[in-house]
Protein backbone atom coordinates (compact mmCIF):
# COMPACT_ATOMS: atom_id res chain seq x y z
CA UNK A 1 0.00 0.00 0.00
CA UNK A 2 2.58 2.85 1.00
CA UNK A 3 4.24 1.54 -2.75
CA UNK A 4 1.36 2.10 -4.35
CA UNK A 5 0.66 5.91 -2.45
CA UNK A 6 4.42 6.86 -3.52
CA UNK A 7 3.81 5.86 -6.65
CA UNK A 8 1.03 8.50 -7.36
CA UNK A 9 2.45 11.07 -5.17
CA UNK A 10 5.40 10.54 -7.87
CA UNK A 11 2.85 10.54 -10.60
CA UNK A 12 1.50 13.24 -9.12
CA UNK A 13 4.62 15.72 -8.96
CA UNK A 14 5.27 15.16 -12.09
CA UNK A 15 2.05 15.74 -13.57
CA UNK A 16 1.69 19.35 -12.25
CA UNK A 17 5.57 20.04 -12.00
CA UNK A 18 5.13 21.87 -15.73
CA UNK A 19 2.30 23.66 -14.47
CA UNK A 20 3.81 25.28 -11.80
CA UNK A 21 7.34 25.67 -13.42
CA UNK A 22 5.04 27.88 -15.99
CA UNK A 23 3.35 29.83 -13.54
CA UNK A 24 6.67 30.42 -12.16
CA UNK A 25 8.06 31.57 -14.99
CA UNK A 26 5.15 33.78 -16.33
CA UNK A 27 5.39 37.59 -15.13
CA UNK A 28 3.41 40.30 -14.67
CA UNK A 29 2.76 42.21 -17.22
CA UNK A 30 4.61 44.97 -17.72
CA UNK A 31 2.23 47.69 -19.68
CA UNK A 32 -0.81 47.26 -17.45
CA UNK A 33 -1.71 50.48 -16.58
CA UNK A 34 -0.30 53.82 -18.28
CA UNK A 35 -1.83 57.41 -17.85
CA UNK A 36 -0.98 59.85 -20.84
CA UNK A 37 -0.72 63.72 -21.37
CA UNK A 38 0.05 64.98 -24.60
CA UNK A 39 0.01 67.94 -26.86
CA UNK A 40 0.33 69.04 -30.44
CA UNK A 41 -1.99 70.23 -33.10
CA UNK A 42 -4.99 68.63 -35.28
CA UNK A 43 -4.77 69.18 -38.90
CA UNK A 44 -8.04 69.57 -40.60
CA UNK A 45 -8.66 67.28 -44.20
CA UNK A 46 -11.40 67.45 -46.99
CA UNK A 47 -13.89 70.39 -47.18
CA UNK A 48 -13.16 71.63 -43.83
CA UNK A 49 -9.73 72.65 -44.30
CA UNK A 50 -10.44 75.65 -46.32
CA UNK A 51 -12.19 77.14 -43.18
CA UNK A 52 -10.22 75.42 -40.71
CA UNK A 53 -6.32 75.81 -39.55
CA UNK A 54 -4.54 73.74 -37.11
CA UNK A 55 -3.56 76.13 -33.73
CA UNK A 56 -3.39 73.49 -30.55
CA UNK A 57 -4.31 70.46 -29.20
CA UNK A 58 -3.99 68.71 -25.96
CA UNK A 59 -5.12 64.87 -24.51
CA UNK A 60 -5.41 63.52 -21.04
CA UNK A 61 -6.34 59.28 -21.22
CA UNK A 62 -5.09 55.96 -19.85
CA UNK A 63 -4.22 53.04 -21.35
CA UNK A 64 -5.37 49.89 -19.57
CA UNK A 65 -4.03 46.30 -20.29
CA UNK A 66 -6.82 43.68 -20.74
CA UNK A 67 -5.59 40.11 -20.14
CA UNK A 68 -2.07 38.77 -20.45
CA UNK A 69 -1.36 39.78 -24.49
CA UNK A 70 -1.04 43.06 -26.11
CA UNK A 71 -4.51 44.03 -26.02
CA UNK A 72 -5.35 47.36 -24.08
CA UNK A 73 -8.25 49.48 -23.27
CA UNK A 74 -7.93 53.21 -24.18
CA UNK A 75 -10.08 56.20 -23.51
CA UNK A 76 -9.17 59.53 -23.80
CA UNK A 77 -10.38 62.83 -24.17
CA UNK A 78 -9.27 65.47 -26.80
CA UNK A 79 -9.42 69.52 -26.92
CA UNK A 80 -8.56 70.70 -30.36
CA UNK A 81 -8.25 74.40 -30.72
CA UNK A 82 -9.10 75.63 -34.55
CA UNK A 83 -8.58 79.11 -36.40
CA UNK A 84 -11.87 78.98 -38.25
CA UNK A 85 -13.69 81.33 -40.50
CA UNK A 86 -17.64 80.69 -40.16
CA UNK A 87 -18.77 80.70 -43.88
CA UNK A 88 -22.89 80.59 -42.64
CA UNK A 89 -24.88 82.97 -42.08
CA UNK A 90 -27.47 81.43 -39.47
CA UNK A 91 -29.87 84.33 -38.94
CA UNK A 92 -30.72 86.80 -40.80
CA UNK A 93 -28.71 89.53 -38.23
CA UNK A 94 -25.70 87.76 -38.43
CA UNK A 95 -22.79 88.26 -40.32
CA UNK A 96 -19.62 86.03 -42.07
CA UNK A 97 -17.14 85.62 -39.15
CA UNK A 98 -12.93 85.20 -40.03
CA UNK A 99 -10.37 84.59 -37.94
CA UNK A 100 -12.56 83.18 -35.22
CA UNK A 101 -11.62 80.15 -33.21
CA UNK A 102 -13.38 76.60 -32.91
CA UNK A 103 -12.70 74.06 -30.23
CA UNK A 104 -13.83 70.42 -29.63
CA UNK A 105 -14.48 68.60 -26.68
CA UNK A 106 -14.46 64.76 -27.29
CA UNK A 107 -14.34 61.58 -25.96
CA UNK A 108 -13.48 58.77 -27.59
CA UNK A 109 -13.14 55.28 -26.20
CA UNK A 110 -10.84 52.89 -27.85
CA UNK A 111 -9.43 49.14 -28.10
CA UNK A 112 -5.61 48.53 -29.00
CA UNK A 113 -3.25 46.13 -29.46
CA UNK A 114 0.51 47.34 -28.26
CA UNK A 115 4.08 45.38 -29.41
CA UNK A 116 7.29 45.73 -27.21
CA UNK A 117 10.39 45.25 -28.72
CA UNK A 118 13.18 46.58 -26.15
CA UNK A 119 12.61 50.11 -25.51
CA UNK A 120 10.52 50.71 -28.23
CA UNK A 121 6.66 49.96 -28.50
CA UNK A 122 4.27 50.07 -31.04
CA UNK A 123 0.57 50.16 -30.93
CA UNK A 124 -2.50 50.78 -32.92
CA UNK A 125 -6.09 51.03 -32.17
CA UNK A 126 -9.65 52.56 -33.08
CA UNK A 127 -12.72 53.45 -31.35
CA UNK A 128 -15.75 55.52 -31.15
CA UNK A 129 -17.20 58.30 -28.73
CA UNK A 130 -18.22 61.89 -29.01
CA UNK A 131 -19.18 65.17 -28.08
CA UNK A 132 -19.64 68.70 -29.18
CA UNK A 133 -18.04 71.41 -31.44
CA UNK A 134 -18.04 75.27 -30.53
CA UNK A 135 -18.20 77.40 -33.73
CA UNK A 136 -18.33 81.33 -33.08
CA UNK A 137 -20.75 82.93 -34.69
CA UNK A 138 -20.98 86.98 -34.51
CA UNK A 139 -24.65 88.76 -34.10
CA UNK A 140 -25.33 92.27 -34.91
CA UNK A 141 -27.99 94.41 -33.63
CA UNK A 142 -29.49 96.39 -36.26
CA UNK A 143 -30.94 99.32 -34.39
CA UNK A 144 -27.76 99.96 -31.46
CA UNK A 145 -25.14 98.67 -34.21
CA UNK A 146 -23.48 96.53 -31.34
CA UNK A 147 -21.64 93.38 -32.31
CA UNK A 148 -22.17 89.75 -30.14
CA UNK A 149 -19.59 87.76 -30.16
CA UNK A 150 -20.69 83.72 -29.07
CA UNK A 151 -20.45 80.10 -29.96
CA UNK A 152 -22.59 77.77 -31.28
CA UNK A 153 -22.49 74.28 -29.69
CA UNK A 154 -22.60 71.52 -32.47
CA UNK A 155 -23.29 67.66 -31.32
CA UNK A 156 -21.37 65.09 -32.70
CA UNK A 157 -20.28 61.36 -33.04
CA UNK A 158 -16.88 60.49 -33.78
CA UNK A 159 -15.09 57.52 -34.86
CA UNK A 160 -10.64 57.39 -34.39
CA UNK A 161 -8.42 54.95 -35.44
CA UNK A 162 -4.79 55.17 -34.86
CA UNK A 163 -0.84 54.59 -34.35
CA UNK A 164 1.85 55.25 -31.97
CA UNK A 165 5.25 54.94 -30.87
CA UNK A 166 6.66 54.88 -27.17
CA UNK A 167 10.34 55.17 -26.35
CA UNK A 168 10.77 53.40 -22.35
CA UNK A 169 12.07 56.47 -20.30
CA UNK A 170 11.92 53.88 -16.97
CA UNK A 171 9.43 54.86 -15.34
CA UNK A 172 7.78 56.37 -18.05
CA UNK A 173 7.18 56.15 -22.04
CA UNK A 174 7.79 59.11 -24.07
CA UNK A 175 5.06 58.60 -27.13
CA UNK A 176 4.06 60.10 -30.30
CA UNK A 177 0.75 59.25 -32.06
CA UNK A 178 -1.11 60.19 -35.34
CA UNK A 179 -4.99 59.32 -36.06
CA UNK A 180 -8.14 60.02 -38.02
CA UNK A 181 -10.82 61.52 -36.67
CA UNK A 182 -14.26 61.36 -38.43
CA UNK A 183 -16.87 63.30 -36.90
CA UNK A 184 -20.97 62.10 -38.15
CA UNK A 185 -22.44 65.50 -37.83
CA UNK A 186 -21.44 68.44 -40.03
CA UNK A 187 -20.14 71.62 -38.94
CA UNK A 188 -22.07 74.08 -41.07
CA UNK A 189 -22.42 72.28 -44.49
CA UNK A 190 -18.85 70.74 -44.12
CA UNK A 191 -17.72 67.19 -42.92
CA UNK A 192 -15.79 67.58 -40.11
CA UNK A 193 -12.24 65.26 -40.26
CA UNK A 194 -9.30 66.03 -38.99
CA UNK A 195 -5.98 64.37 -38.06
CA UNK A 196 -4.57 65.61 -34.53
CA UNK A 197 -0.89 64.63 -34.39
CA UNK A 198 -0.12 64.69 -30.21
CA UNK A 199 3.35 63.90 -28.19
CA UNK A 200 3.82 63.25 -24.74
CA UNK A 201 4.58 60.93 -21.64
CA UNK A 202 2.97 57.64 -20.36
CA UNK A 203 3.83 57.42 -16.80
CA UNK A 204 4.05 53.61 -16.00
CA UNK A 205 1.46 52.50 -12.92
CA UNK A 206 1.34 49.16 -13.67
CA UNK A 207 3.37 48.42 -10.41
CA UNK A 208 0.33 49.75 -8.43
CA UNK A 209 -1.61 46.48 -9.97
CA UNK A 210 1.33 43.97 -9.55
CA UNK A 211 1.43 43.69 -5.91
CA UNK A 212 0.76 40.88 -4.56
Amino acid sequence: MKNITRSLALLLVICIHPVISKAQQTSPRQDKFYTMSGFGFSVPVGEISANARPKFSTSVGVNFGLGDGGLFLYPKISLHVFGFDNPIREMENSYYLEKGRATTYLLNVALGYRKIINKFAFYGFVGGGGGFILTPRVMVDQETNIATLNNKTNYTGIIEPGIGVEYNLGGANMFFESSFMHGFSKLGNQAFNTVPLTIGIKPNLSRLFNKK
